[in-house]
């Protein structure tokens, strides 16, 4: 049951993480996490801002959604990735967000690794999944129109210079990542496989830990249930692609399996990063919410245009709206993460969720500076409650790379240097 810091329950076929307990023997302290978010083709300009600290912090309109939050989150603005302006629009801005280094035109993908798969490299191995990789949306074949391969655009997270690490854009799939669920028994509830584990645990512990496990088996329950009706689509949608003798990726949504309500499909991926967290199965996550050039419709909104259509008036009440809504999608991960008790605080005070987009403004296509919020104080190692403005602070102080080589810094992955930055970002 024990590993060097978590505890496990088994059943057939499957293995089922546990949040800390604070009445079992475990190590000392608590795991720090980091997971960044991405949004394609920016923001509304005039909307997004925030003054003041703490609790008194004033939070534009597209920031509301985050308004429970202030006390712990940083919305930092002005910075920018140097490598990624005056190459053209889209790819060119997006294939390095999380490197910093120059990216190749042409038939040869060239890039550099990405933050989180530097952390995955370094902190990986202390947990049974290195990082997980979550799209919401699908990968774009090809080349755009200024020469860089479609790759750039629908990856945000790279584990060499010329390899994306590949996207899971199921729920299903990834769910049974998370829980080790495999073999003839996959269709079948985990938790009934470890119910008997479970209830052995159960009687061994604390009272406050038995309520914290019984809290968290039902959490897995609602997942799973979601998860059960994806996975029937899937495998439905498998069966059609052969039939046609189409792959699956050709066909669109929902034919080929996924969620027809992007709603549906990004609350599940958040809620499989939360688990993931919780459980200790993994440190590191990225989350693709809409890639650039984004192709989604969000008809709940009210908004007829595509994601990527819309982004060109994004001075408009639609673009507004969807901003809004993936803005609400972070705080979604972030208040979920704050509702798990970890030690002397939470998971969320023990992480860091990163949302960024690739430019600040849609309509023009401009990157000089791009949105950036972090969430979460890594074990108090991080400040919060702060609005950080570096625009006017010089080129070679406002660098994307400065921020990443703090973040990862207070993860215990010193560098020297990362992407074109050499130092790290002053005050924050």
């Amino acid at each position: 049951m024990k590993t060097s810091r978590r505890i496990f329950l088994r059943g057939a076929g499957v293995t089922m993480g546990l949040p800390w307990l604070e009445s079992l023997p475990a190590a000392t302290g608590h795991p720090q996490r980091f997971a960044v978010l991405f949004m394609g083709t920016g923001i509304s300009p005039g909307r997004w801002w925030a003054k003041g600290a703490g609790a008194g912090m004033e939070l534009g309109e597209s920031l509301a959604p985050l308004e429970p939050l202030k006390a712990k989150i940083n919305v930092i603005d002005g910075l920018f990735n140097k490598a990624a302006t005056g190459q053209g629009i889209h790819p060119a801005m997006t294939g390095n967000m999380l490197s910093g280094v120059p990216i190749r035109k042409g038939s040869i993908i060239q890039g550099g690794i990405t933050m989180d798969q530097v952390l995955a490299n370094r902190i990986g191995q202390e947990t049974p999944q290195a990082s997980m990789v979550l799209a919401c949306e699908r990968a774009m074949t090809g080349f755009h129109e200024t020469n860089f391969s479609n790759a750039y655009s629908s990856h945000i997270s790279w584990q060499s210079a010329d390899s994306p690490v590949p996207n899971e854009m199921y729920p299903s799939l990834a769910f049974d990542s998370l829980f080790e669920n495999g073999g003839r028994l996959r269709n079948t509830s985990v938790l009934d496989r470890v119910k008997d584990h479970a209830a052995a645990l159960s009687a061994k512990i604390g009272s406050a830990d038995k309520l914290k496990l019984e809290e968290y088996l039902a959490s897995v329950r609602d997942v799973e249930r979601s998860i059960e009706r994806m996975r029937t689509d899937k495998d439905k949608a498998e069966e059609r692609a052969r039939d046609a003798g189409r792959p699956l990726f050709a066909m669109k949504r929902p034919q080929d399996g996924l969620p027809e309500d992007i709603r549906d499909h990004i609350r599940l991926m958040c809620d499989i990063v939360a688990l993931g967290f919780r459980t200790d199965k993994t440190r590191v996550a990225s989350l693709l919410l809409a890639r650039d050039l984004s192709a989604l419709y969000y008809p709940f909104l009210g908004v007829s245009k595509q994601h990527h259509g819309a982004s060109h008036y994004d001075t408009e009440e639609d673009y507004q709206k969807i901003v809004r809504f993936q803005v609400s999608q972070l705080a979604y991960l972030a208040q979920r993460l704050d509702a798990m008790p970890e030690g002397p605080g939470t998971v969320l005070d023990n992480s860091c969720l990163l949302f960024l987009s690739n430019m600040w403004s849609g309509t023009k296509h401009d990157n000089k500076k791009v949105p950036v919020v972090t969430i979460g104080a890594l074990g108090g190692k991080l400040k919060t409650g702060r609005a950080l403005d570096y625009f006017e602070q010089g080129d070679d102080n406002r660098k994307l790379c400065s921020l990443y080589l703090g973040i990862m810094d207070r993860m215990g992955v010193e560098l020297r240097e990362f992407g074109d930055a050499q130092t790290r970002l002053a005050g924050f």
